[in-house]
């Protein structure tokens, strides 16, 4: 969307396999997404109640939480409501606060509510989620905006929630990636103490759709397509200007300073190339970057978790990079 310059195809090869368990996930997230029309052509609230009930068997079972509690934190917008999850086995005292994705426009706190259980569990970290506004509702910054504000309170206030506020990270995927960077960028500038890290699962990291694996992913086969990307971007941004806007388009910010980030990167997706070319920035602006390439995958497979070994591969990669980042 940014680009002026003409798409050429780089790579007429064949696309790799995808792993056995991974095709069974989306074989049944296909089947129950079939029975309702397309998000496009339906009122948002109609399609954001479908999606939930696609998801709704993909959020059963997983780790048991010694109690989960909602909150209410003030924000300039207005109260945004977060979820914590303590674990029955808390061997870090800090949190880490989940930013859920679906382009800004859809899922929520209850479609993420086994990844982050699966991260709290696993990791024995309190896990924080944060239910921001969506698009259309709420158009480019306040999304961002929101999840400053509740990072700022979080750090102000994590006493009364039994955490460690010098144990913080900021973590999510694809949009929640987007906008846990965003927020990165912004508490850095204005001189706000920042996470410990930035866990970093398949993001959006521009607003840029010419690229290689977008054509060679985003058909539709694997889940998220372009058409899906270019609707989302236009319920969310405002205006043309919101497209080149570093919290939005983080591939063009000044990302010198920020936390350590660790990487979960999507094989099969459309955002594969974006990811590969956030870590390099990332490295190249002198930040540590962990960065792990999971092969067979699709853009939201760790919501496979129950049926696909490597999405448990993943969650235990990325939680030994937390607890080693936690007790340096």
């Amino acid at each position: 969307m940014t680009s002026p310059l003409p798409y050429s195809w780089q790579h007429p090869s064949a696309p790799p396999p995808l792993d056995p368990q991974i095709v069974e996930f989306m074989r049944l997230m296909g089947a129950e997404g079939a029975r309702y029309p397309k998000r496009h052509t339906i009122p948002i609230a109609e399609g954001r109640a479908n999606a939930e009930k696609v998801r709704a068997p993909w959020t059963q079972g997983g780790p048991e939480m010694a109690r989960s509690v909602d909150h209410r934190v003030p924000t300039r917008h207005g109260e945004v409501r977060i979820r914590v999850h303590y674990p029955a086995q808390r061997a870090l005292q800090g949190a880490l606060v989940y930013i859920h994705g679906g382009g800004f426009v859809l899922f929520s706190l209850d479609t993420h509510d086994r990844v982050m259980r699966e991260y709290a569990g696993r990791a024995g970290i309190a896990v924080i989620g944060i239910d921001y506004t969506r698009a259309p509702e709420a158009r480019f910054p306040q999304p961002h905006d929101e999840c400053v504000d509740v990072m700022r309170w979080l750090a102000a206030h994590a006493g009364t929630l039994d955490i460690d506020p010098a144990q913080l990270f900021i973590g999510g995927d694809s949009a929640g990636a987007n906008l846990s960077v965003g927020a990165c960028l912004v508490l850095r500038d204005e001189g706000d103490a920042l996470p410990r890290g930035m866990l970093l699962n398949y993001g959006a990291y521009s607003t840029e759709l010419y690229r290689d694996s977008v054509v060679r992913y985003g058909a539709g086969e694997y889940g998220l397509s372009l058409h899906m990307m270019l609707w989302f971007y236009g319920l969310y941004a405002r205006g043309p200007a919101d497209f080149t806007d570093p919290r939005l388009h983080s591939l063009s910010a000044r990302l010198e300073g920020l936390p350590p980030a660790c990487m979960v990167v999507t094989e099969c997706d459309p955002l594969y190339d974006d990811n590969r070319l956030m870590a390099a920035r990332l490295r190249e602006a002198g930040v540590a970057v962990s960065e792990t390439l999971y092969p067979g995958t699709i853009h939201g497979f760790l919501e496979a978790v129950s049926v696909a070994d490597v999405a448990g591969r993943a969650f235990d990669d990325s939680v030994r990079w937390l607890r080693d980042l936690a007790t340096r």
